[in-house]
């Protein structure tokens, strides 16, 4: 249930007449009234006799009781109250005693013989209310409404268990500000999924994901064909800005701007500054890097991804706030620039993954920038590298890094339910699902390959990879030779192996993480750890290790002692 205070109004006629009017759109049905100050109010949508002119000046008389120069300049407080989209109907009697709560806990009218303001609540349609009340108490004083939206935020979690309805998370004030109703209504009149605002936002962020300068930002807010204006001191110092999309226009034909602090706390200029200004002490936790495939190619950049993403987990799970705040949120930038560069059969999911995880990249523990370099220059690395294919390498590698951002996204998960982010947490779960989906259809293809390989293993070679795999991991050999990815994972092994390194070494590695608790197949989790970690080839559909990766695992092999996996940190 969520209650939005507004209290800037003047003219209480003109929000009557919008209650009980049709809306903007008809959407409004039956409009009446279902609670009042005194029980007895003029209901216009009900009482033929009543008008809305009888029941604006029931409501204005203590505040024109006053002295004309003591009245309040703005003295009309609003609310609407509206259910979420999966409770039942409410009826009358309970929008009535909702309404009531929320006006004393606000102490618009607190009720116990305290002297309260003049109030109405109207319902013009089956999932909400609006409270409109006048500032003035019934003594001529003006209440005492300190916060008064987060305490109707606080009050309708209290209603929300007791009437056993949809518990929506408490907020911390972190959130991006909500679309407006008017907002809504012109989304869905100009056939948009989402509203301007919410466009821009997503736009703005993914214009920000790596980005090193301000050139660099506002040269791809221009090229998403995004308005811009800029806010200049006298001094020639930029200030701020500002965004439009092109065809959203107010009533005057005038594009509709938006500042980037209304678009979401962090998009302020000088919070998007910070991302590439802060410092840096401390070794870089991304000294552990895989070998490049291509420079600049699409797979090299997800291969560089998912082993940011992946030295970002240990991080937040085991790094100072400040720090795994930043990396959470550097996370977002990740996914946001993943979702710009994927293919038509995951672009819809990363998408929908980036926008939920916008939530949970927010918190008030602030983010200490510079130690999120690494998996700032991955979402870099993913935006220059350009769109991928969706098969070949590109896709193989597409599915190993959304593997490993869907551990980062689970363990900012379990970071922001610990610290009590309740709406960050959720919207983490949110993106993790969305990931888990993309992930399906990014890895069908490839992990298919290594399947079938993995089914014409002969009897002997498969036998070693079992053994190797119940020697390396005994606790969980059952339950992955129980799996059907299991096929997959005795190829990788057997890769591994032609490679030149110890396989029983490297399972183990990968297998050491508490993670894979998560997993809904661990022999896919650990294909895609061998692979990266060992520099194979995500994608095999040529039926083995072609000459190039050969060569370049006997150059890794060289550079480091027979059998030996490399340095522990940072791998899975």
């Amino acid at each position: 249930m969520i209650p939005s205070v507004n209290e800037s109004g003047s003219r209480t006629i003109g929000l009557l007449a919008y209650l009980y009017g049709p809306g903007k759109h008809e959407e409004h049905t039956d409009p009446h009234l279902v609670a009042s100050f005194d029980g007895m109010s003029p209901d216009p949508g009900r009482d033929p006799n009543a008008t809305l002119k009888d029941l604006q000046q029931l409501l204005d008389q203590p505040v024109m009781a006053l002295a004309r120069h003591a009245r309040p300049a703005k003295y009309v407080w609003h609310t609407s109250v509206r259910a979420d989209p999966t409770d039942r109907i409410l009826s009358d009697e309970e929008w009535a005693s909702i309404a009531q709560r929320i006006v004393a806990a606000t102490g618009i009218d607190p009720g116990e013989g305290q002297p309260g303001c003049r109030w109405a609540a109207v319902r013009h349609a089956d999932d909400h209310i609006h409270i409109v009340a006048t500032l003035v108490r019934e003594d001529g004083h003006r209440p005492d409404d300190y916060r008064s939206g987060a305490r109707a935020q606080a009050e309708s979690r209290l209603i929300e268990k007791e009437l056993g309805l949809h518990e929506v998370a408490p907020g911390d004030g972190t959130a991006a500000k909500r679309p407006t109703s008017a907002e809504r209504h012109k989304a869905v009149r100009q056939g948009r999924e989402h509203t301007a605002r919410e466009e821009l936002r997503e736009t703005v962020r993914r214009a920000v994901a790596g980005v090193q300068s301000e050139t660099e930002f506002f040269d791809r807010l221009a090229a998403a064909g995004l308005l811009i204006r800029k806010r200049v001191a006298p001094s020639g110092d930029l200030l701020g800005y500002k965004v439009a999309l092109p065809d959203d226009r107010n009533k005057d034909g005038e594009p509709v701007f938006y500042p980037g602090a209304r678009l979401a706390p962090d998009l302020s200029l000088p919070r998007i500054r910070e991302r590439w200004s802060a410092g840096f002490r401390g070794p870089d936790p991304s000294a552990d890097t895989p070998v490049r495939a291509a420079p600049d190619s699409p797979s090299a950049a997800r291969r560089r991804t998912a082993s940011a993403a992946w030295t970002a987990v240990m991080i937040v799970e085991h790094g100072d706030d400040a720090v795994a705040s930043a990396h959470i949120a550097a996370a977002g930038e990740v996914l946001d620039a993943l979702a710009a560069t994927s293919a038509a059969h995951t672009r819809r999911e990363l998408r929908d993954a980036a926008f939920a995880f916008e939530r949970a990249s927010r918190s008030h523990v602030r983010a200490e920038r510079g130690h999120d370099r690494a998996l700032r220059q991955a979402a870099r690395d993913l935006v220059q590298s350009g769109p991928a294919l969706g098969r070949g390498e590109d896709g193989a590698t597409t599915a190993m890094a959304i593997d490993m951002l869907f551990f980062l996204i689970t363990a900012a998960v379990h970071w922001h339910a610990k610290k009590g982010h309740a709406q960050q947490a959720d919207a983490a779960r949110q993106a993790a699902e969305h990931l888990r989906s993309a992930y399906q259809a990014a890895a069908a293809q490839p992990l298919g390959v290594l399947y079938g390989r993995g089914r014409r293993l002969g009897r002997p070679l498969v036998q070693r990879q079992t053994s190797v795999l119940r020697g390396a991991v005994p606790e969980l050999a059952e339950r992955i030779l129980a799996e059907p990815g299991w096929y997959a994972l005795a190829a990788t092994l057997a890769d591994v192996e032609a490679a030149g390194h110890d396989a029983a070494a490297l399972l183990g590695d990968a297998a050491g993480r508490r993670e894979l608790d998560t997993a809904e197949s661990v022999s896919d989790v650990l294909v895609w750890r061998l692979r990266r970690s060992a520099g194979l080839p995500a994608d095999t559909s040529d039926g083995m290790i072609n000459g190039h990766a050969e060569e370049r695992s006997a150059g890794q092999a060289g550079q480091r002692a027979p059998g030996r996996s490399g340095p522990r940190r940072g791998r899975p």
